[in-house]
């Protein structure tokens, strides 16, 4: 079991702002696994990568992947109060779920 989170590149964010949209992602993504799958992951160690995308593009097309393949994914748009305007799509979180699942989404992205 895993999850991955992916984040967008071109967005220049600051270090503690990517965290934070991470941190966004991989949690929204987490409440909507089921309750086996959530407690399967929990006792695994919570297994997660990051990985990077270049574009808004590419992040949705990630989104639509996952929601295609019935896997938790959630996409986090940006409340834009500090370094991005409102509604920025920055981070999309899949799974967790099993490891192949979620690498057929994402096994050919970049670590970030």
């Amino acid at each position: 079991m895993k999850q991955a989170i992916a984040v967008r590149m071109d967005l220049d964010m600051g270090k503690g702002k990517l965290a934070v949209q991470c941190s966004h992602a991989s949690i929204d993504a987490f409440l909507k696994t089921g309750k086996a799958e959530r407690e399967e992951w929990l006792s695994e160690g919570m297994k997660k990568v990051v990985v990077k995308v270049p574009s808004e593009k590419e992040l949705g097309e990630l989104f639509q992947l996952a929601k295609a393949a019935k896997l938790p994914a959630s996409i986090i748009n940006d409340a834009g109060l500090t370094q991005l305007e409102p509604g920025t799509a920055t981070a999309v979180g899949i799974g967790p779920a099993a490891d192949a699942k979620v690498d057929k989404i994402t096994g050919k992205l970049k670590l970030l």
